[in-house]
């Protein structure tokens, strides 16, 4: 036989041990927890968490374990039970700053995870947890829109010296009456130049013009509520600390959650459906917020806020940008103070207003403000849940314009923490449009563990019947390919715990499908090695041409599966994907394990025998 190199061997065994070590964790389990994070980021204090333990030993709960990690505590609990009581517990006892969610922690030693070897991630369909699909009420954010330019279009006549006798909003357009024909017409052709995207119809009796939304524009306006609600939700299901959440777009005005693992179906729905809305507005420097907090006298034309830590700020009415103008915003550093900032872009309205405003305003404070309409559910004696819509309002920064800006700006005298959250209420914080939970299905441990249970004993039968097969009908050889089969799926749940790849069902059933194709190259190098014996050559050469001569074969076959199923990644969603991942995982490790794998073995037993009269195979 022709030497086998040594490289080879220790590839091979490189691989059988990264295997076992990366593929353990997946043996161990997971135990029943609570996540408690701080809403701003924030670190949770010593104190907040020796509290957290107290509170549950005092309520006879038995805390397993208690750590804390990148900022957060995690408490193990040794019951799905017990983690539905202590949440319980802990929620009315923590401010609103605390998140408090449920979530799975796995049993994986401690040596296992300082080298990164972590379990794969199981899908909704096998550990549980929640699905929504949401639909975004489009004709909310085409009227809010329709809403701004009864305030724009008037606010442009006046900076153009165009007289107008009234304006209304009717059913989304903006009309707007005039004197006389000629002063109509001056308007339209000035408005039509500075508002594209809307369209113009004149009326003579009385005179007067219609503005409403194109076709193009509503379509821009539906895509984006979509867009950044996708963005705001994202951010929103981070807060429950789940893993692999899948939040993605389902048509032109739906949105589909799913969050594996997750128990509390009251916790989600209040986190999806908060809506808040972000503006910036001009402070008023003439009033008397501490008297207009007092006396509950508002000089005309402004509204009292309060700032986050409680002192009134005066704000004028007219809103200068909100947060559907919003394109990006991202922390940042000032170059020229070396402090964190937040870097904020606008689109083409906003950033006009924005300019117009600053150009007028230098040297004068401008503030961020935000409203969110927050569900909070509370329970009554029998358990029900009690839901109640909190108005906030809040004065979320307050900065001194420096120079005229318009499409990009920044924020300045911020911590980095603030500048983060800063960040994240500009960028995320507020929904574009309402949403409505239109599907809520929720899926029980009971039924995954049914699943998982299921798809083990279909990988195992399916595992078990070629193994019996392949030693009974190639013997030795058959035995070695048995080897090479287990090997295959060891490497398989490796690589997918080391990349944190999703197992779902289809996932499994590429496994189990994997395992029939591990073993077809196999069979087409010992059916070519019979081949070759038949024709007269001796065992030890007619192994070498087998592998030799099957090798081209073995890439075809596998290549072309290979390809549909990067197809299938790229073109599919959710499942299909995990199946697609899967099934590509599975063709690169069983390619290596028969063409390498195999042969090591083959050329240990038989490498070294001068002469072989018969071979089993």
């Amino acid at each position: 036989m022709k030497p086998f190199a040594l490289w080879k061997y220790a590839v091979l065994a490189i691989a059988v041990v990264v295997g076992i070590l990366y593929a353990l964790p997946n043996l161990f389990g997971d135990d029943p927890a609570v996540q408690i994070s701080h809403s701003d980021g924030d670190p949770i204090s010593a104190r907040t968490q020796e509290r957290v333990v107290e509170w549950l030993e005092d309520a006879g709960i038995n805390v397993q374990a208690a750590r804390a990690t990148d900022g957060q505590q995690i408490v193990r609990l040794p019951s799905n039970e017990a983690q539905l009581q202590a949440a319980e517990i802990l929620r009315p006892r923590l401010d609103r700053d605390h998140v408090v969610a449920l979530s799975r922690e796995p049993r994986t030693p401690q040596w296992l995870l300082d080298i990164g070897a972590r379990p794969m991630n199981l899908g909704l369909d096998l550990r549980g947890g929640v699905h929504f699909l949401l639909e975004v009420d489009i004709p909310t954010a085409l009227e809010r829109a329709s809403e701004r330019y009864l305030t724009d279009l008037p606010a442009f006549l006046r900076t153009e010296n165009i007289r107008y006798t009234g304006r209304t909003l009717d059913d989304g357009s903006v009309s707007l009456e005039f004197a006389d024909i000629e002063r109509r017409d001056r308007a339209r052709d000035v408005l039509a130049d500075e508002f594209p995207e809307l369209r113009f119809e004149a009326s003579d009796n009385p005179p007067s013009l219609t503005a409403a939304l194109s076709e193009e524009e509503q379509a821009r306006i539906a895509d984006f509520a979509v867009r950044q609600n996708l963005t705001t939700l994202r951010n929103r299901v981070n807060q429950l600390g789940v893993a692999e959440p899948l939040v993605q777009r389902q048509g032109e005005d739906r949105i589909v959650v799913q969050l594996p693992g997750v128990q509390d179906t009251t916790r989600v729905k209040d986190l999806l459906g908060a809506t808040a809305t972000l503006e910036y507005r001009a402070v008023d420097e003439d009033g008397d917020a501490q008297r207009a907090a007092r006396t509950g006298s508002v000089p005309f034309g402004s509204e009292l806020f309060y700032s986050r830590d409680g002192r009134p700020v005066l704000l004028k009415r007219e809103v200068i940008a909100s947060g559907d103008q919003l394109v990006d915003a991202q922390a940042t550093i000032d170059q020229e103070s070396g402090t964190p900032a937040v870097s904020v872009t606008l689109d083409g309205t906003g950033a006009k207003r924005m300019f117009e405003f600053t150009q007028n305003n230098v040297g004068r404070p401008m503030a961020v403000l935000y409203r969110e309409t927050e569900v909070t559910t509370t329970y009554n004696a029998k358990g029900e849940p009690i839901r109640e819509m909190n108005e906030i309002e809040e004065v979320i920064s307050v900065a001194t314009i420096r120079g005229v800006f318009g499409k990009r700006f920044q924020t300045t005298g911020l911590t980095s923490n603030e500048a983060r959250d800063l960040a994240l209420l500009l960028r995320a914080g507020a929904l574009a449009a309402p949403i409505v939970i239109v599907e809520e299905r929720t899926v029980g441990p009971s039924l995954g563990a049914d699943n998982i249970q299921q798809g083990q004993m279909a990988a195992l039968a399916g595992l078990i019947a070629v193994l019996i097969f392949m030693a009974i009908y190639y013997k030795v050889f058959g035995l070695i390919s048995n080897v090479a089969l287990l090997l295959n799926l060891t490497l398989i749940i490796a690589a997918m715990s080391m990349i944190q790849a999703t197992l779902t069902m289809p996932g499994i059933a590429g496994i189990v499908l994997t395992l029939g194709m591990a073993v077809d190259a196999n069979v087409l190098i010992y059916e070519r090695i019979r081949e070759e014996i038949k024709q007269g050559i001796a065992p030890l050469p007619a192994i070498d041409a087998g592998y030799d001569r099957a090798l081209l074969t073995i890439a075809d076959s596998q290549i072309t599966t290979l390809i549909a199923a990067v197809v299938l990644f790229a073109l599919g969603s959710g499942p299909v994907k995990g199946f697609a991942v899967t099934l590509s995982i599975g063709i690169a490790t069983s390619m290596f394990t028969a063409i390498i794998g195999t042969r090591a073995i083959v050329h240990m037993i038989y490498g070294r025998r001068a002469r072989m009269a018969h071979l089993p195979i």
